[in-house]
């Protein structure tokens, strides 16, 4: 019986251009295809997170207005060292 907190598995079925994909990635990054999917599983849940946050805020105040947008966006770039042609998704 093992001891601990064992981690559960998970059997998966995907295209086969994500599956090369993540093994080009895991390979690149030095990380497990376990360990890889178990990151990219967590960065997409903390997105839903931020963005059901921001959702709850919008719900609460209202939309954000474009000025505001904007100006986040420049916030990131700058963050990023971006430069001036680079662009974000709306």
């Amino acid at each position: 019986m093992p001891r601990g907190n064992p981690s559960p598995k998970l059997a998966i079925t995907i295209d086969p251009l994500v599956h090369e994909g993540v093994l080009i990635a895991a390979a690149h990054d030095g990380l497990s295809v376990s360990a890889w999917m178990s990151m990219a599983a967590s960065e997409a849940l903390h997105r839903r997170a931020g963005l059901a946050a921001v959702a709850e805020w919008e719900e609460e105040h209202g939309h954000f207005t474009t000025e505001e947008m904007d100006a986040a966006r420049r916030k990131i770039l700058a963050q990023l060292g971006a430069t001036r042609n680079d662009r974000l998704p709306v």
